[in-house]
């Protein structure tokens, strides 16, 4: 009931001062005061006020908020414990990736590749390496 009252009170004090505002002809302030005096009348009418204050002196919404709060508490200190386990991201990612076998580090350009991966002598082929030692010859110089 007082809140209502109060709401009432301050929605007309808006009222009076958008009266004033508009009288010393700056009509789009006044506008923009008369909505925001308004606004708590509103709320009275919509049942929002009486919502709130039933909310505020309500032993069961103030658990409920602490209910909300240890949750939160909790939430976050898993986070915490989390990260100081696990370390940033990116170590987590690249500990990730060491454990399947064939990918690749994030930072790599390319696979990692064992020293028995590779055939150990290739078949000669006179027509091919002509064909590409002009390609060899710049990626040796760029030392790719």
């Amino acid at each position: 009931m007082i809140a209502e009252t109060v709401c009432s009170a301050v929605s007309a004090a808006g009222l009076g001062i958008a009266i004033v505002t508009a009288y010393r002809k700056r009509y789009l302030a006044a506008v923009r005061v008369a909505a925001y005096s308004l606004v708590p009348i509103g709320l009275v009418m919509t049942g929002v006020v009486e919502w709130l204050a039933d909310t505020a002196f309500s032993p069961t919404a103030w658990a409920g908020f602490g209910v909300l709060g240890l949750a939160w508490v909790l939430f976050m200190t898993t986070r915490a414990v989390e990260r100081r386990r696990g370390g940033t991201r990116k170590e987590r990612r690249a500990a990730r990736a060491a454990d399947r076998p064939g990918t690749v580090a994030p930072a790599a350009s390319a696979p990692s590749l064992g020293q028995g991966s590779r055939p150990a002598t290739r078949p000669a082929q006179a027509s091919r390496d002509d064909d590409f030692s002009d390609i060899e010859a710049i990626l040796k110089k760029h030392g790719i």
